[in-house]
C-alpha cells in the first residue's frame, strides 16, 4: 500500500524550530520529487519545498534561509528542518509524493502551531 505518514509537529514559540518527518512506505529513490505543502486556515494549499531525485531543491520565498528540506533515501524519509518559525508558519503540513506516472500521493498532515 502506497502510504505517507508525517510526524514531528507541535506547538512551538516564535523564533523556534522543529523537523518534520515523512516517512514513506515505497522506495523514495526513484522518485522525481518530493515535497511539503501547507495550508492554513482559509487559505489554500502551498508548496513549501521540494527536493528533486537529483538532489536540487526549491523554496516558497517566505521560507528561504529558514526551512530545509532533505531526502533520507535509504530510510525512505523526507525531512523538513524549520527554523525561526514565525506565527505566519502555522499550519498543517503535508507530504506530496510526485511519481513517474504523473500521479501523486499525500500524507495525512502533521500541524505545526507557532504562538507569538
Amino acid at each position: 500500500q502506497v502510504q505517507l505518514v508525517e510526524s514531528g509537529g507541535g506547538l512551538v514559540q516564535a523564533g523556534g524550530s522543529l523537523r518534520l518527518s515523512c516517512a514513506a512506505s515505497f522506495s523514495i529513490s526513484s522518485i522525481p520529487s518530493m515535497a511539503w505543502y501547507r495550508q492554513a486556515p482559509r487559505n489554500q494549499r502551498e508548496l513549501v519545498a521540494v527536493i528533486f531525485s537529483g538532489g536540487g531543491r526549491n523554496y516558497e520565498d517566505s521560507v528561504k534561509g529558514r526551512f530545509t528540506i532533505s531526502r533520507d533515501n535509504a530510510k525512505n524519509t523526507v525531512y523538513l528542518q524549520m527554523n525561526s518559525l514565525k506565527p505566519e508558519d502555522t499550519a498543517v503540513y503535508y507530504c506530496n509524493a510526485r511519481f513517474l506516472s504523473g500521479s501523486s500521493t499525500w500524507g495525512q498532515g502533521t500541524q505545526v502551531t507557532v504562538s507569538s
